[in-house]
């Protein structure tokens, strides 16, 4: 049996080109190296599956590229690359914060950093999960990231930033990685599967890149998963079974049924939402994202804000066509006050049907 790699590994970038969804960092970091105007510490700070210590890999291998592209990017030719690439680098030192957060952990760093590099100009510190460094190691640090040797560059890398001291952020370059688009996951998600050869359908993506929600390697880890489950072919109705999520055409019926005063209908259709092992408080919540998703089909200029594509698109589009604004206004309302009483509510299935008959008489009172 051969050795699986999971995607997130397997697909990792190793170029700032493959980064997804941080241009503006990539950007500014390959600027620094072609204009030799590096800073002596970086921090990376954002929400997980981001790319953070991704981003700290490559800058610290480019750092030391013996023969740098014209885009900036290592060749993976050089000595440098080549010991990077097999993980047998001196220049380059990682260190889990998380394991190595003590004042005796900081202090072999800071007697480390004292040796030059033996290949390329610079000997490069990755920290991750800086914020788990105890007050003392952070104030036994503090002087080393000050004035560090000319041959030393430290990239600290954290989940929290509220957590790091003020005196370590005001000595670094701080860099905000941003959550990933749900369109930019789509897209690379569908790279992935073509290389895999996995069919799968835009719908399907779609729902991945929901779930994981900004962060590249939940999703990539949720496509091994649904590779596992359904094989290298993939549709919609397996990735929602296999995810537990709701799936919109219960959303698009109950739609229908308010605007034809179906209170029956309506609550019927959440009895079938509740057997089938679904939560009141994440129906309500959908049904909330629902309104607010045919709202903003209601103008051209809104309808690049509704993250969903394929003939999921076209159906919300049609639903909006037909339901009037206000109605939507309403129902929008009627939701999100249910979705924020849930909670303290005794009985929270009642709660959640007296908002659908709310619903469902909302164009009564009109007529």
């Amino acid at each position: 049996m051969e050795n699986f790699i999971v995607s997130a590994r397997k697909y990792r970038p190793d170029t700032f080109k493959t980064v997804v969804g941080q241009a503006s960092i990539t950007g500014t970091l390959k600027n620094a190296i072609k204009n030799g105007q590096l800073a002596h510490a970086y921090l990376f700070c954002g929400p997980r599956g981001v790319g953070k210590t991704t981003c700290a890999r490559i800058f610290a291998k480019t750092i030391n590229c013996q023969n740098l592209t014209a885009e900036t990017e290592p060749c993976n030719q050089c000595e440098s690359c080549k010991a990077f690439n097999t993980n047998r680098s001196y220049n380059i030192h990682e260190l889990d914060a998380a394991s190595n957060n003590s004042v005796d952990d900081i202090r072999s760093l800071t007697d480390q950093v004292r040796i030059p590099p033996q290949i390329g100009h610079y000997s490069i510190y990755i920290i991750d999960e800086v914020h788990m460094l105890s007050q003392a190691a952070f104030n036994a640090f503090l002087k080393t990231l000050e004035e560090p040797p000319k041959h030393a560059i430290f990239i600290l890398a954290t989940t929290e930033k509220h957590k790091i001291i003020p005196t370590i952020l005001s000595r670094c370059q701080i860099f905000d990685f941003n959550r990933i688009k749900i369109a930019d996951i789509s897209g690379h998600l569908g790279h992935v599967a073509q290389s895999e050869q996995v069919e799968i359908d835009d719908e399907a993506l779609n729902v991945i890149a929901h779930k994981a929600d900004g962060a590249m390697r939940d999703a990539l880890s949720i496509f091994d998963q649904i590779v596992s489950f359904s094989g290298k072919k993939i549709n919609y109705h397996d990735v929602i079974s296999n995810l537990n999520v709701l799936d919109y055409d219960y959303y698009f019926k109950l739609i229908d049924c308010f605007l034809k005063n179906d209170v029956p209908g309506s609550l019927m259709i959440f009895n079938d939402i509740l057997d089938s092992g679904f939560d009141g408080h994440h129906f309500i919540s959908g049904l909330s994202t629902h309104f607010r998703d045919l709202l903003v089909c209601k103008d051209p200029v809104t309808v690049q804000l509704l993250e969903v594509g394929g003939e999921i698109k076209e159906k919300y589009k049609q639903q909006a066509a037909g339901s009037d604004s206000d109605f939507i206004l309403e129902a929008l309302k009627i939701a999100n006050e249910c979705d924020l009483q849930y909670k303290a509510s005794q009985n929270k299935r009642l709660l959640v049907e007296l908002a659908l008959i709310k619903i469902s008489q909302v164009t009564l009172k009109k007529k």
